[in-house]
């Protein structure tokens, strides 16, 4: 979380950061020193509902602060869109999209009062839209 907080760039990014702060880093978390090899280990090993728990609990309080009534009606008014994002295949073998190419599919539910995403769903790139739609919580 650190590193995304800080709009770090990569694993060797968040580890020059840390060292710049030696100082700071044990409050951190991150012990006396943070190396990269650590932290790769720890990415390895966290299981990643600790990251989509904390992201939805900051878009719900992004969406508390920004709360305007442009629509004046009684529920929320939402747009569902989709992206794909392209993967090289020699890298994500499992992405598998069309015969050279991969990726996946990122659906997003878009609150258009607050103008921030509510839901976010990956799936692989072939899966339409109409089949992610099955798993949005109402």
């Amino acid at each position: 979380m650190f590193g995304q907080l800080s709009n770090r760039e990569s694993l060797r990014d968040v580890v020059l950061a840390t060292q710049a702060h030696a100082s700071k880093a044990y409050h951190l978390g991150f012990g006396k020193y943070a190396a990269k090899s650590t932290l790769a280990d720890a990415n390895n090993k966290r299981d990643y509902r600790i990251f989509e728990e904390f992201a939805y609990k900051v878009i719900a309080e992004a969406r508390k602060c920004r709360i305007v009534d442009i629509f004046k009606l009684s529920g929320n008014v939402y747009a569902f869109d989709s992206t794909t994002v392209d993967l090289c295949l020699n890298v994500f073998e499992w992405a598998l999209f069309r015969k050279k190419k991969g990726g996946v599919k990122i659906h997003t539910l878009y609150d258009l009062e607050t103008q921030v995403p509510t839901f976010f769903h990956i799936t692989p790139a072939r899966v339409h839209d109409m089949k992610a739609m099955d798993s949005i919580p109402y």
